[in-house]
């Protein structure tokens, strides 16, 4: 059992530690206040506008409802209905970083899908990258924490789609755009119409974090990172299924973004206390936890790691190292990213203190 310091409630604990999110998308940490607001002005037929319940049956994953990958992303195709202009796209944006900074994270690397951020009013895709970057220094001028973003595109939209997306990605590094994600229904697309279009991406120096392995089986880990080199793997989870592939990814030192609620209310894995997160620390994978969709999972990073002490009993020395594997995993450069790394580790040494020997 995993004991925090006797003075502090847990929740307040938990809060209390700086944080790495990794894996956050931008469209699923929109806050229902937010859309309420946008609904009414909008005159959308989402329910009673008065009330919150009716709208986060759309766009959140509430207790009753099947915990499915065909109902988990059906919140997405809800969410397209609200980028209707300029102004809210960099609104959420802002308020997305926002409120990872509330929750005391202090490096970000939000990821957002320009195609459905535009597909609604036809914006252009330029457009909408730019209205996100736009957010985020906005966000960050308000914030203390560091925001790096990744391009992503779906797994089931054209390559000529990606292309763009990519391009986009490309041209808006020095603004800090530092990866390209491909993610999706994973059970029945491929990534293979798009391995040209990641080798390009990554030889212009982007960070490439494909989703595999959520959905679809170990096989998909290893095309991801034997085939396309991804740098991350978005979830994984199912990689136990194939040792070969667990000392593949263990071998090469490729990180994990496992993100545990996410996991349970997509279907992924049957319960909390299930997930494989334990398991995959113990094959010697690199795993660092993440939120996902924090608004339509209704959680924080916080809670994510209390989740991952209490329910499923990790050591608070080794998530100490899961959020010092998380820094070191950024896509930052390498100055900043040891400069990150540094700053983490001599904070966390005042909340999660050496273990004693013997202890």
């Amino acid at each position: 059992m995993t004991h925090h310091p006797a003075s502090q409630p847990a929740r307040e604990f938990y809060q209390s530690l700086p944080k790495v999110e990794l894996h956050r998308h931008l469209e699923g940490s929109l806050r229902l206040e937010t859309l309420t607001e946008i609904a009414q002005q909008s005159g959308m037929d989402l329910g009673d506008a008065d009330h919150l319940r009716p709208l986060s049956s759309l766009v959140q994953v509430n207790a009753h409802e099947p915990y499915t990958f065909q109902n988990f992303l059906s919140k997405f195709e809800t969410l397209r209905l609200f980028y209707r202009t300029p102004e809210i796209i960099r609104r959420v944006t802002r308020e997305a970083i926002a409120d990872a900074a509330a929750d005391n994270v202090r490096y970000l690397e939000l990821r957002f899908n320009p195609v459905a951020l535009g597909r609604l009013q036809g914006f252009a895709l330029a457009d909408a990258v730019s209205w996100v970057l736009e957010g985020v220094r906005q966000a960050k001028a308000e914030n203390n924490l560091t925001v790096s973003l990744i391009a992503s595109f779906n797994r089931h939209e054209s390559v000529a789609l990606a292309e763009q997306v990519t391009q986009l990605a490309v041209d808006q590094r020095a603004d800090g755009i530092l990866g390209l994600d491909v993610s999706g229904n994973e059970a029945q697309f491929s990534l293979w119409p798009f391995a040209s279009l990641l080798k390009e991406a990554k030889a212009a120096g982007l960070g490439l974090s494909l989703h595999a392995g959520e959905w679809g089986g170990p096989d998909n880990i290893a095309e991801a990172i034997a085939s396309l080199h991804a740098d991350r793997i978005g979830h994984g989870v199912r990689i136990l299924e194939d040792p070969g592939v667990v000392e593949l990814a263990s071998q090469r030192r490729i990180p994990f973004e496992v993100c545990l609620t996410s996991n349970y209310q997509s279907g992924v894995v049957p319960s909390l206390s299930a997930h494989p997160l334990r398991r995959m620390l113990a094959a010697g994978l690199n795993v660092t936890l993440n939120t996902d969709d924090p608004s339509i999972s209704r959680i924080s990073l916080s809670h994510e790691y209390q989740l991952a002490c209490e329910k499923l009993e990790l050591p608070l020395p080794a998530l100490k190292e899961r959020i010092l594997a998380a820094a070191q995993a950024s896509f930052l450069p390498a100055d900043e990213r040891q400069a990150l790394v540094a700053a983490l580790s001599a904070e966390l040494e005042k909340h999660i203190p050496p273990t004693p020997i013997g202890v």
